[in-house]
């Protein structure tokens, strides 16, 4: 979860991927700001562990990494740190109502 001055933005990203500010600040042209931990379940809705797409609060755009392309099915958090969801990646791009696909990760390390 980002903050972009008063909006607060989801981006679903491989588990391990970590954020390139360069590439963040390119796509959405303000800093990457993370949304601090004690405020994530009162903004998003669902504490962090268990922040997914589905059923978060209102105003939320939520963005697909490109990250997520390696793989032919995901697994979510369904709303809490105990359950997941396993999606294809069309079904993620579907159920969650995204707003489009963006590349704003590092590249893996290998």
């Amino acid at each position: 979860m980002w903050r972009q001055d008063d909006k607060i933005v989801l981006i679903l990203t491989e588990g391990i991927a970590r954020v390139d500010n360069r590439k963040y600040r390119d796509r959405f042209h303000v800093k990457a700001k993370m949304v601090p931990f004690d405020s994530v379940e009162e903004l998003v809705g669902h504490a962090p562990g268990g922040v997914c797409p589905f059923g978060i609060n209102p105003g939320i755009d939520i963005y697909l990494d490109e990250s997520l392309k390696r793989y032919e099915r995901v697994f979510p958090a369904a709303g809490n740190d105990h359950s997941a969801v396993n999606l294809t990646i069309s079904e993620l791009e579907d159920a969650s109502g995204a707003a489009g696909w963006v590349d704003v990760c590092k590249e893996p390390e290998k």
